[in-house]
């Protein structure tokens, strides 16, 4: 799996990740965080509508919620930039997706260990296609804090996905992030064939 060559060194390669976890994980967060521009956000008001339908336990105090995706850029050089997806978390916007995955190299799995099961339809999601993904446990303030081990048990995580902390409103801890997973898509994909 290669990330794009273009014969005209003047058109940039694109490489598109996709930001996945369970609603409230800090996946808007992190995407306006890291993002060169002023990230696109398609965030709407929570009413009293989505009571009992959206899960908000835990996460009481969030007012707001992402209805169709988050959209985020880096540009690395003229001709390599990397554009950020963040996904939706309720299982409502799931039919998004699949448009939302193609073409992604890779994903991040945002964990919130106050409701670490919200992550796991993600992990599920991205071992069937087949992506290779990593899961970043996003420090909040007040969440329990685990062992790295324990995480990776809670979640039945294989042991060639890699595991990091983070803090999704400091910008090296997602440049650490979005690091491990771009050397783990690099692993994943194997070496390039020779050209001849």
């Amino acid at each position: 799996m290669g990330f794009g060559h273009s014969d005209d060194d003047d058109l940039p390669v694109a490489v598109k990740i996709l930001v996945a976890g369970g609603f409230g994980a800090g996946k808007t967060t992190l995407v306006g965080t890291i993002s060169e521009i002023r990230p696109l956000r398609t965030e709407e008001l929570l009413t009293e509508q989505s009571v009992g339908i959206d899960d908000t336990s835990g996460v009481e105090a969030k007012s707001t919620t992402t209805v169709a995706m988050d959209f985020g850029r880096i540009s690395f050089t003229e001709q390599l930039v990397l554009y950020l997806f963040g996904t939706p978390g309720q299982d409502r916007f799931w039919f998004l997706w699949d448009e939302l995955a193609l073409g992604a190299v890779g994903a991040v799995v945002l964990a919130d260990t106050r409701r670490l099961a919200t992550c796991f339809q993600s992990v599920d999601y991205f071992e069937r296609r087949g992506t290779p993904f990593v899961v970043a446990v996003n420090c909040f303030d007040d969440a329990p804090r685990f062992a790295s081990a324990d995480v990776r048990g809670a979640l039945d995580l294989d042991p060639g996905v890699p595991l990091v902390f983070c803090d999704a409103r400091d910008r090296e801890s997602v440049k650490n992030v979005l690091i491990t997973l771009v050397e783990h898509v690099l692993q994943f994909a194997g070496p390039e064939p020779a050209l001849s």
